[in-house]
């Protein structure tokens, strides 16, 4: 397969992971907030969809799609996870933030109420993300310090993040505000797209051993 320029590819990521996101966002319709609540709705939009650059942002994804150096490519991998991951972690916060500065309820009450309601799906899975999340960033941290080799963390680090991403988009389409019909579709597109990579390594290596042990 022929390789995009280096300049060409990097216009096609920004413009699939930050304009497609920013675009939906625009024309979806919705009804405007106060700016706070709309830049914090933005953000996670545009988070999720730099998250899902990470399974693209691989070895298997820069031979298939980038073919840039592979140092670059692993570094910008780390930039990305860490800080959007970290924008996740603080997610549950944002999202009563905006009631520091509106009369009603307490935001520590209105955290303590979504994270208690047990019986609502779109909860549930956003709080298994979370803590998947938060494992994935904590064994990228402390990788070194793990008694693993690096292929079983890697492997480890795979499938925590397939599990991840499932759930965190799951979530922010059954209750993200802004997720309507087109964001979804286009969420799930790219959901699939991402994790067709890994799970379609995973079943060359496991071709691979089964031809060689016969």
């Amino acid at each position: 397969m022929k390789s995009l320029p280096n300049k060409t590819s990097i216009l096609l990521a920004i413009i699939l992971f930050i304009g497609m996101p920013i675009f939906f966002y625009a024309t979806g319709g919705f009804p405007r907030r106060t700016l706070l609540k709309e830049t914090i709705s933005l953000l996670t939009i545009v988070s999720l969809c730099l998250v899902l650059t990470q399974f693209f942002l691989t070895r298997s994804g820069n031979s298939l799609l980038l073919r840039h150096n592979m140092a670059k490519v692993i570094k910008v991998h780390k930039i990305i996870g860490y800080v959007f991951l970290c924008i996740f972690l603080v997610h549950p916060f944002l999202i009563v933030l905006p009631r520091y500065f509106e009369a009603g309820a307490e935001p520590l009450d209105s955290l303590i109420t979504i994270l208690s309601t047990y019986n609502n799906v779109g909860v549930l899975n956003g709080i298994f993300a979370w803590c998947l999340m938060l494992t994935l960033l904590s064994t990228a941290l402390l990788r070194k310090r793990m008694p693993l080799t690096y292929k079983n963390w890697t492997a480890v680090h795979k499938w925590l993040s397939i599990a991840f991403i499932i759930f965190a988009c799951w979530h922010a389409i059954d209750l993200g505000r802004h997720t309507n019909g087109g964001l979804s579709a286009y969420v799930v597109v790219l959901t699939l797209c991402g994790i067709f990579l890994p799970i379609k390594d995973h079943i060359v290596q496991i071709a691979l051993k089964s031809r060689i042990s016969h």
